[in-house]
């Protein structure tokens, strides 16, 4: 790969962490039976309380190589609430950020019966992160930005909003993630913005028969408010009952609606950023555990690696009845 190849994989590659200090970063991990990582509606939802680990690295080989790990739970509280938190650690070379957040969510049913789904849900998460940035290995005199010799450490909160609605087997959410912060710029430079604003929108739906094969479509749109980016993830999934439990899988297609040029050669070529993900999983009782893999397409990348991710689950204090809908992220 020669040098401007590099340094666009550099760009396409910064397009996804330039915001890492919004939070915990939008990946594929909500489709591990995870959606409450993004959407704060979603605590509470289900039947059962949800504990989901989930640790995510990227490139193996590779020093200082991205890396999260995450800790949620979530569950009801009484028949119209619920409560969340959640706990994640996030490693990008030498900027590394960690943090909680707490969320409250009510549901409001429209239910004729006890087993038919028609709910409303409105969510909001309060989060407080601290992002460090190891100067250690920098000189420090050819930069004036850049201190060196030292840990450069800020704390600050940001608040998301969401709101979501199940209706039997259609679901749908809306969540505008760090709506309000307060962030400062003593690590970061002046000319990087205060709007960490991210818009999502997903909707899904299940087909089938719960003795036979289900499949759920469903698509996840990501808007960020100061750089105008756009993204979409178009997705899959396959259930099956089996007589030990539920096994799935499904495929998770990312693109990028902009894109960036680059000299190819005697001309110029356009490329977007373009992620494949399969992922497998399984039920067994009350346990739950999940693999993703994420891979990068088009010619201009780091490196033929990808980006793995393990999901551990137990659903706890399960009050109700399973509602009589093909609805797994409630159900």
């Amino acid at each position: 790969m020669n040098f401007k190849k590099r340094y666009l994989a550099v760009l396409l590659f910064l397009s996804q962490v330039s915001f890492s200090q919004e939070g915990i970063a939008v990946y594929s991990d909500y489709l591990s039976d995870n959606y409450y990582l993004i959407h704060p509606s979603m605590a509470g939802a289900a039947n059962c309380a949800k504990v989901r680990l989930t640790a995510r690295q990227q490139w193996f080989g590779q020093d200082d190589a991205p890396a999260l790990q995450t800790l949620s739970f979530n569950g009801r509280v009484g028949e119209q609430s619920g409560m969340g938190v959640i706990l994640f650690n996030d490693k990008n070379g030498y900027h590394s950020q960690s943090g909680a957040k707490i969320t409250y969510a009510h549901h409001i049913m429209f239910s004729r019966g006890e087993y038919d789904l028609n709910q409303l849900s409105f969510g909001m998460s309060a989060g407080l992160v601290q992002s460090q940035l190891d100067e250690t290995a920098f000189g420090g005199e050819f930069d004036p930005v850049i201190v060196g010799g030292v840990y450069q450490k800020d704390s600050y909160f940001n608040v998301d909003f969401g709101a979501s609605y199940n209706y039997l087997d259609f679901y749908a959410h809306f969540t505008v993630k760090n709506a309000v912060s307060n962030i400062k710029r003593e690590i970061y430079t002046d000319f990087e913005s205060d709007n960490l604003r991210k818009y999502l929108f997903s909707a899904g739906y299940v087909f089938g028969d719960a003795d036979r094969l289900q499949i759920e479509p469903s698509f996840l749109f990501q808007y960020v408010d100061e750089t105008k980016e756009k993204t979409i993830d178009i997705n899959a999934k396959v259930y099956k009952e089996l007589e030990f439990g539920r096994l799935w899988g499904g495929l998770s297609y990312r693109r990028s609606f902009d894109g960036a040029q680059y000299i190819d050669g005697n001309s110029i070529s356009d490329q977007k950023l373009q992620y494949i993900t399969p992922i497998v999983g399984l039920n067994y009782k009350n346990f739950m555990i999940a693999y993703t893999y994420s891979h990068l397409t088009g010619d201009v990348k780091f490196d033929n690696g990808g980006f793995h991710q393990i999901t551990l689950g137990i659903n706890l204090f399960c009050k109700r009845e399973k509602w009589d809908c093909n609805c797994p992220a409630v159900n």
